[in-house]
């Protein structure tokens, strides 16, 4: 079943990562529970959601508050999201605090406040980011491949 719901990729979904102010019209519409296959999560005491294959599912990854680190991954010139990354989220100190295995393509994740190397890996690429998590609004990491090439921006 998780093959299968990687080949679904939404094209209104898809247009959050090519167009953001479609964001909007997205993230407001209902969500049929039906659909969202997720739910929330804790690992090491850190609450997190992994997700977003479908239209409900984004738009509930999206419209879901507490989350002070938002990523999200895709691929190609289309920006089809990617639900095959690997994450580890790393302290100040090089220590990981967290970690996914296959996780996408909507992540958020609530961290303490601190700065954290954020590090993915797809078909043994890997790729790292710094974030400073504070006390105000939360950090987006938008995470690209183009084929072989990678691109990131927050």
């Amino acid at each position: 079943m998780k093959h299968f719901r990687s080949l679904i990729l939404p094209i209104a979904a898809v247009g959050v990562l090519m167009f953001p102010s479609m964001a909007p019209a997205i993230t407001s519409g209902p969500v049929d529970t039906v659909g969202v296959q997720i739910q929330p999560e804790q690992q090491n005491g850190i609450s997190y959601l992994s997700g977003g294959i479908g239209l409900d599912e984004a738009r509930f990854v999206q419209q879901s508050h507490g989350y002070n680190l938002h990523m999200s991954f895709s691929i190609g010139p289309a920006n089809e999201y990617l639900p095959d990354v690997n994450v580890v989220v790393q302290n100040a100190q090089g220590h990981p605090v967290f970690s996914l295995d296959q996780a996408g393509p909507l992540v958020c994740v609530q961290l303490p406040p601190g700065k954290y190397t954020v590090v993915t890996t797809r078909n043994g690429q890997e790729r790292r980011n710094t974030v400073d998590i504070g006390s105000g609004p939360a950090r987006d990491l938008n995470l690209h491949w183009t084929g072989e090439q990678y691109v990131s921006g927050s």
